[in-house]
């Protein structure tokens, strides 16, 4: 991938977390547990592969998503980017489950933005 088509890539990504983020947040407002679940999980994806992008990774499947976090947790376990990652995929199953209660969804949805968070520290400084 040349430089410009990896730039606008990152900044497609960066967007869509950024929209996910927001969304998630005004639907659990309004009580939507189900689709703030999908929203805060489409966030912690969208930052993965962004930070994945950077790199040179692609990023086709869930899988590759969790190994690049897998990949990360072990260069960075202070970071709990796996656990992290974790509560955005039980977010994910409660899209199809809808079994979580609110707050549960609430509370993982805050450990999300904390993941965001950290991994958009280890992203270069131009893509912040």
């Amino acid at each position: 991938m040349n430089i410009l088509a990896q730039k606008a890539r990152l900044r497609h990504y960066k967007r869509l977390n950024s929209k996910f983020l927001k969304d998630a947040k005004e639907l659990l407002k309004k009580g939507d547990v189900v689709q703030a679940s999908e929203k805060f999980w489409g966030a912690a994806a969208e930052i993965v592969k962004a930070y994945a992008t950077e790199r040179g990774i692609k990023t086709r499947t869930h899988n590759d998503l969790w190994q690049v976090v897998i990949d990360l947790d072990k260069k960075n376990p202070a970071l709990t980017l796996l656990q992290d990652f974790n509560q955005a995929g039980y977010l994910h199953s409660n899209f199809y489950e809808d079994e979580l209660r609110p707050e549960a969804v609430a509370a993982a949805g805050e450990v999300v933005v904390e993941f965001v968070r950290k991994i958009e520290s280890l992203l270069k400084p131009s893509v912040k």
